[in-house]
Formats: structure tokens, C-alpha cells, sequence
């Protein structure tokens, strides 16, 4: 029953042959994540769309989702506060620029702050 997700194959054409087997584009390769002193990083601050609190952003990040939210993790338990990781870049709740620089940087990034 994996094999029938429905919701994997919107936008694809019915076919009427009984032995159709659906194959997917997608080969379930992911980037490989490089090595933290090869990333740069853009640390900023956001109030667009969320009632004028603050977040800090981490864009830049090139890798796997579970790299990135394993560094989402990492930023979240240091500067205790919470956030989320997904879609490449890193939502840290409040105004935690320079904390947030500094971890980078510690750990072998190449961070800068953008705003």
C-alpha cells in the first residue's frame, strides 16, 4: 500500500493499462552537505509577516534537511530559545544576531551578519 501514494503523483495522467506502474522523477538523492568552513552563512534579522516580532535568520546553507536541522537544533539548545530549520534556512526566535555569529563561527562556519 506504500506504493500507491496518491498524493506523490497529482498533475500525472490516468492510465487505463492494468500492469501501469508509476515511477517517480525524483531519485531520492539529497546534495551532499560540505564542510562547515566551505559554507557562508548570512546571520539577519526578520519582522516581516509575524507581527512585527523578531527572528534571527541563518541563510545560506547548502546539504541535507537532517544536517540543517541538526544545526537548528544545536543554535536552538545554545541560545535557548526556540525556532525551526526547513527550506534552507534557520528561524531563531528573537533578536540573537550576535550570539547566534558567534556559535557559527566557533564551530567552523564562515557566519557574517547580513542587517
Amino acid at each position: 500500500m506504500a506504493d500507491n501514494d496518491w498524493k506523490k503523483r497529482l498533475g500525472v495522467v490516468f492510465s487505463t493499462n492494468p500492469d501501469f506502474q508509476y515511477v517517480s522523477e525524483d531519485d531520492g538523492t539529497q546534495e551532499e552537505t560540505p564542510a562547515p568552513s566551505a559554507q557562508k552563512l548570512i546571520v539577519r534579522i526578520d519582522r516581516s509577516g509575524r507581527a512585527g516580532k523578531q527572528v534571527t535568520l541563518v541563510e545560506g546553507f547548502r546539504g541535507r534537511e537532517e544536517d540543517l536541522a541538526e544545526l537548528g537544533r544545536t543554535l536552538k539548545m545554545k541560545c535557548g530559545v526556540g525556532g525551526t530549520a526547513k527550506d534552507g534556512q534557520i528561524t531563531i526566535q528573537g533578536d540573537k544576531r550576535d550570539l547566534v555569529t558567534n556559535i557559527l563561527n566557533s564551530m567552523g562556519y564562515k557566519a557574517r551578519r547580513g542587517n
